[in-house]
């Protein structure tokens, strides 16, 4: 027997597994009418997610502040494939971001809001991620009952390509080149009168997660999976504003900290940015 820590619906919990470790089951009925301290029966579980790390624990306790669990427990299912399928290595902080991409994707989908988003097709150049994407597309669309575009995939292979790494690497991450980061952005952001409100909180924080984890990923060798610079030809045709924002950070960034970011950083500031300031693509 396994027991509840907390119960998120009749249908999923998080259980304590022993040798201080939690996991989120899933089943059909498998939390009903229970409560914290009750026991689940291990035969009626359809899924189990383990929380290996505290740093999993705090992820997943931030994500269900402000995301429903059917969704949480999609975007663990998403990355848990990737890891177990491919033993990919991803940073944690690939479940808060992935987790709030789905959420919001399927509110704009709900409300009838959604738009495409436009991000290059580096299929070629990342053919696990985007392995591991379309069938998260598939977990999505059977989950939640919806009908994703295939484009969708794109946005869900950026953050599995954004977040590959060790996690040994985020854990050494140099405090002071952390904190430059943050001011170098922050300046500029302030000098374009962007600032964190309730309209674009989850944009922004997400932002800062992957700036965050920018420091380790400096001194790591250099992927020599570099986006092609025509990619970059488009997207600043297509969002001529937000280049110009996120193209100052990425010049800002590799001055003052006398490193090389490559091209790949700077497609995903302007995705960032446009996301921020919501700008519309110009045709």
């Amino acid at each position: 027997m396994v027991q509840i820590v907390q119960v998120f619906n009749n249908n999923s919990a998080l259980v304590d597994i022993g040798d201080h470790r939690q996991a989120i089951v899933n089943g059909t009925g498998i939390a009903f009418n229970k409560h914290k301290g009750s026991d689940i029966v291990p035969s009626k579980v359809d899924k189990i997610f383990y929380l290996d790390t505290k740093a999993s624990q705090e992820n997943l306790y931030f994500l269900i502040k402000d995301i429903p669990i059917d969704i949480v427990t999609t975007t663990y299912e998403i990355i848990d494939y990737g890891i177990k399928k491919y033993n990919y290595n991803v940073l944690d902080y690939a479940y808060i971001t992935l987790g709030d991409h789905i959420y919001g994707s399927y509110q704009r989908l709900m409300s009838g809001n959604y738009q495409e988003a436009l991000i290059p097709d580096m299929q070629s150049q990342y053919p696990l991620e985007y392995k591991i994407a379309a069938h998260g597309l598939e977990v999505i669309n059977n989950n939640l009952g919806v009908n994703f575009p295939e484009s969708e995939i794109r946005s869900i292979a950026l953050h599995f390509i954004n977040a590959k790494g060790e996690e040994s690497s985020a854990s050494k991450l140099k405090k002071n080149e952390s904190q430059d980061i943050n001011e170098i952005v922050n300046k500029v952001l302030n000098k374009y009168k962007i600032y964190r409100i309730n309209a674009n909180s989850n944009y922004y924080d997400r932002f800062m997660i992957h700036l965050q984890y920018l420091a380790g990923r400096l001194d790591k060798p250099e992927d020599k999976k570099e986006i092609n610079s025509n990619l970059e030809l488009e997207m600043k045709r297509s969002y001529p504003e937000s280049f110009e924002i996120a193209n100052e950070i990425y010049n800002e960034l590799q001055f003052s900290l006398e490193k090389s970011l490559g091209s790949n950083e700077l497609i995903y500031f302007i995705i960032h940015i446009q996301r921020l300031i919501q700008e519309e693509v110009k045709n």
